[in-house]
């Protein structure tokens, strides 16, 4: 049991909240993602906010169960995980270090004007859109047309 005298700076609690990787895109981490909206304490008990990516995200409990599991292992044991969908997120959420993550990965990170820059593998402009779905509701296929291969767009919410 973690005491006021005892317990984590919200500071620290960030920290472990970004070594929490999505389960869906393993290569950023849930505060990469800018789910993670707020580390507050409230006498003893810690709260953690976190607004989904959209409100039918297949992924929502799991990713509550980590955080959990998670913070669990660090001593929280008083944890309310609140569940907040408004606003609604958005993509421009999402930090600039998991904007570099996501490319890396081989997906093209969200741009505003509706579509990718560049291949995430070869860098070419030279791109077409497969299908507005994707490997899940938050992307959609393009292909390069230089390197020719296939991969996941990021799309702006």
């Amino acid at each position: 049991m973690v005491t006021a005298m005892q317990r984590p700076s919200t500071e620290q609690v960030w920290t472990w909240l970004n070594e929490i990787p999505d389960p869906e895109i393993p290569a950023i981490s849930l505060t990469d993602l800018g789910i993670i909206r707020d580390v507050a304490w409230h006498d003893d008990t810690l709260t953690v906010t976190v607004t989904p990516t959209y409100s039918g995200c297949p992924a929502t409990s799991l990713i509550n169960m980590e955080i959990e599991t998670a913070l669990r292992s660090h001593g929280i044991d008083k944890l309310d995980l609140k569940r907040q969908l408004s606003p609604a997120w958005t993509t421009d959420w999402m930090t600039e270090e998991g904007r570099q993550k996501l490319e890396a990965y081989g997906i093209a990170p969200p741009q505003p004007a509706g579509g990718p820059k560049a291949c995430p593998r070869c860098q070419s402009d030279n791109l077409e859109r497969l299908s507005q779905f994707g490997s899940t509701p938050c992307k959609a296929q393009w292909r390069c047309r230089d390197c020719l291969e296939p991969f996941d767009y990021f799309k702006c919410i």
